[in-house]
C-alpha cells in the first residue's frame, strides 16, 4: 500500500469539501509561519540598533495575531481533518459490509467473520490517523518547505541554496524507514487477523469444548497467538522511535549547516542581524512539516496496512448471482428446476454438485438428504441466489434464475437455516423478521403455529423479552422455532429447511416436526434433513451421491 494511494484518495469524494478546507487552513498556518519569523527577526533586529520597545508595540500585536492566526488555522486544521475522517471512516465501513452481504453472503473466499470484523472496526479506524493527520500534514510538507526556500531567497540567495540542498535529507530518510515500516505493520496485522480468527473460533466452540474438558487447554493456545501480536507491535513501535530519532538527526544537521553559515556570515558582516535572524527562525521550520509527516505516517501505517486487505476484500468477484430485470414466477404455480447444474468451491477440489437434476412442483414436500460435505446445503444457497452455478441453470416455470431480479425472487423465499440469527432485541422484533409490517397478533399467531407460544409466554416479560447478545439464552429447539415462526409469518410460497432438527432432543424434534407439517399446507416445501420423522413426511426424497441426485419415493404420513 503506498502512502497515497489512488483507492484511498477515490474514496474521500463525500469528504473533500472538508479537505479542501483542511487545504486552504494548511496554506495559512503556512504563512502565519513566515510572517510570525519575519516579526521576530524584525523586533530582535531593532531592539539591537536600540529602537525604544514602545516604538515595537505595533510589531508586538502583528507577532500576537500571526501566532493566534496559526494557532487557529492548525485547530481548525484539525477539526476539519477529525470530520473528514470520520465521514471516509463510516463509507468504508458500509462499502465493505454491503459488499460483502450483497456480492459474498456465503464466504467462499475462507475470510471469516472474525477477520471481516477486525478490519471493518479496527482496523479501518487506523485510518482515521491517515485521512484526519496524515493528508493534511502532506500539503503541508509539499507547500511549507517551499514557501520557506522563496521567502529565505528574497533576504539571503545563499542560505536559500544551502536549505534547497539539504532539504532531500529528510525525505531520502523517510523512504528508507517507511519500506522496513511498511513490513512491520503488515506483520503486525497478520498477528492481529490471526488473534481475532482463533478468539472467534475458540468462542463459538466454548459449549464443545467444555462438553469434552478441553477449554482450559485453549487458554495456552490464546497466550501464545497473543504474545506474538505483542512482539509484533513492539517491534512496530521500536521502528517508529528509532526512525523518530534519525529524522530528528537529519533535520538537526540541515538546520546546524544554515545556522552555522549564517551565523559565520553574520560575524563577517556578510549578512545582516534581521536578515540572519530570519534565516536562523525560519530554518527548523523548513523541516519540521517532514519530521510531523513522519510521524504521521507511523500513526497512520497500521491503517494502511489494513487498507491492502480491505481493497483486496471489496475487489473480490462475487460469488452471489447478479440476477436480471425479470420478475420471476411464483413457485406457487411454477416448477423450480435444477438442470444439469454443477458447482464447486475455490478451495475445494473437485465438484460439490455434478450435472444436478432436480425439480420442485407446487406444493410438493422434497426431502434432501446425503451424506455430510454431499453438497445439500450448497442446493439451498444455490436457490436463495447466494451462490452461482458453475455450470448449468436453475430456472423458474421455465425462465432461467440468473434473468430474474433477485431481491424480488428472495421475496418468494422463507429459509429457516440450521442455526437462525437471533438479533439483540425483542422476541417479536425477532420473530417480526419474516415480515416487519406484521402486527402484534399476528407475531403472536405465527409463533404459535411454531409451537413456539407456549415458551414465550413463559419467559420474564413474554414477547418483550430481549433475546439476541447480551440477552436472555435460548435453546437450540427454542431458536429453531423462532426461526419457524418466521417463516409463518413471510407466508411465503417456498420454504427451504436446513437441517431443523439438527441436534434437538426427542421432544422438541416432535415440536418442531409438527410444526413443519403445518407449515406444509399450501406450500412448496425443501427440506435438508436426516431425522425419519422429516423424511417420511415428504412426498419425495433426493438423496446427493457424488454431486447428483436419486429420487427415492416416500409415502406421506398423515
Amino acid at each position: 500500500m503506498r502512502a497515497l494511494d489512488p483507492r484511498l484518495l477515490h474514496r474521500t469524494r463525500s469528504a473533500r469539501p472538508l479537505l479542501c478546507i483542511d487545504t486552504a487552513l494548511g496554506l495559512g498556518v503556512a504563512l502565519a509561519v513566515l510572517v510570525q519569523a519575519s516579526l521576530l527577526a524584525r523586533i530582535v533586529g531593532r531592539a539591537f540598533h536600540g529602537v525604544p520597545v514602545h516604538s515595537l508595540g505595533p510589531d508586538f500585536a502583528l507577532l500576537v495575531l500571526a501566532f493566534a492566526a496559526r494557532g487557529a488555522c492548525a485547530w481548525g486544521m484539525e477539526v476539519a481533518g477529525r470530520r473528514a475522517a470520520w465521514s471516509v471512516l463510516s463509507e468504508l465501513r458500509l462499502a465493505l459490509v454491503e459488499k460483502r452481504l450483497s456480492t459474498q453472503p456465503i464466504a467462499m473466499d475462507g475470510t471469516g467473520g472474525a477477520e471481516i470484523a477486525a478490519a471493518a472496526v479496527q482496523g479501518i479506524e487506523g485510518l482515521e490517523g491517515y485521512f484526519a493527520r496524515y493528508l493534511p500534514q502532506f500539503v503541508l510538507a509539499s507547500v511549507v518547505p517551499f514557501l520557506v526556500i522563496a521567502w529565505v531567497a528574497l533576504v539571503d540567495l545563499e542560505a536559500a541554496v544551502i536549505m534547497l540542498l539539504t532539504l532531500p535529507l529528510v525525505p531520502v530518510f523517510m523512504w528508507l524507514i517507511g519500506l522496513y515500516t511498511k513490513e512491520r505493520t503488515e506483520e503486525r496485522w497478520q498477528a492481529l487477523r490471526q488473534l481475532s480468527t482463533h478468539f472467534l473460533d475458540i468462542v463459538r466452540g466454548l459449549p464443545t469444548l467444555r462438553a469434552f474438558g478441553r477449554a482450559h487447554e485453549q487458554a495456552a493456545v490464546i497466550a501464545a497467538v497473543s504474545d506474538r501480536y505483542r512482539e509484533a507491535t513492539m517491534g512496530t513501535l521500536r521502528v517508529s522511535f528509532l526512525s523518530g530519532s534519525v529524522l530528528e538527526l537529519a533535520a538537526t544537521l540541515g538546520v546546524g549547516l544554515v545556522a552555522v553559515t549564517a551565523g559565520v556570515r553574520l560575524v563577517d558582516g556578510g549578512l545582516g542581524l534581521q536578515a540572519a535572524l530570519t534565516v536562523i527562525v525560519l530554518a527548523p521550520e523548513l523541516y519540521l512539516p517532514f519530521r510531523r509527516l513522519g510521524a504521521e505516517y507511523h500513526a497512520s501505517a497500521d491503517g494502511l496496512a489494513v487498507a491492502e486487505r480491505m481493497f483486496t476484500l471489496l475487489d473480490a468477484p462475487a460469488a452471489a448471482a447478479h440476477g436480471g430485470p425479470r420478475l420471476a414466477p411464483s413457485p406457487a404455480h411454477a416448477a423450480v428446476r435444477f438442470e444439469q447444474v454443477s458447482f464447486s468451491y475455490p478451495a475445494r477440489a473437485g465438484r460439490v454438485l455434478d450435472g444436478l437434476d432436480l425439480e420442485l412442483v407446487p406444493g410438493e414436500t422434497v426431502a434432501l438428504v446425503g451424506e455430510s460435505g454431499a453438497g445439500k446445503s450448497t442446493v439451498a444457497a444455490l436457490l436463495l441466489g447466494l451462490l452461482e452455478p458453475t455450470a448449468g441453470r436453475i430456472s423458474v416455470g421455465g425462465i432461467a434464475l440468473s434473468k430474474c431480479q433477485m431481491d424480488a425472487w428472495r421475496r418468494e423465499i422463507a429459509w429457516v437455516p440450521q442455526h437462525p440469527t437471533l438479533l439483540r432485541a425483542s422476541v417479536a422484533d425477532n420473530i417480526r423478521l419474516g415480515d416487519p409490517s406484521a402486527s402484534e397478533q399476528m407475531v403472536k399467531e405465527a409463533a404459535a403455529r411454531a409451537g413456539a407460544g407456549d415458551f414465550i409466554k413463559a419467559l420474564p416479560a413474554g414477547y418483550a423479552t430481549i433475546i439476541g447478545d447480551g440477552g436472555r439464552g435460548l435453546s437450540p429447539g427454542e431458536r429453531r422455532r423462532i426461526g419457524l415462526a418466521r417463516a409463518f409469518l413471510r407466508e411465503a410460497p417456498l420454504v427451504i429447511l436446513d437441517e431443523p432438527t439438527a441436534d434437538l432432543d426427542r421432544e422438541s424434534v416432535a415440536v418442531v416436526a409438527s410444526a413443519m407439517r403445518r407449515l406444509q399446507a399450501g406450500r412448496t416445501m425443501l427440506v435438508i434433513a436426516h431425522r425419519p420423522e422429516l423424511v417420511q413426511s415428504a412426498d419425495r426424497v433426493v438423496r446427493l451421491v457424488d454431486g447428483t441426485g436419486i429420487v427415492e419415493e416416500a409415502a406421506r404420513v398423515a
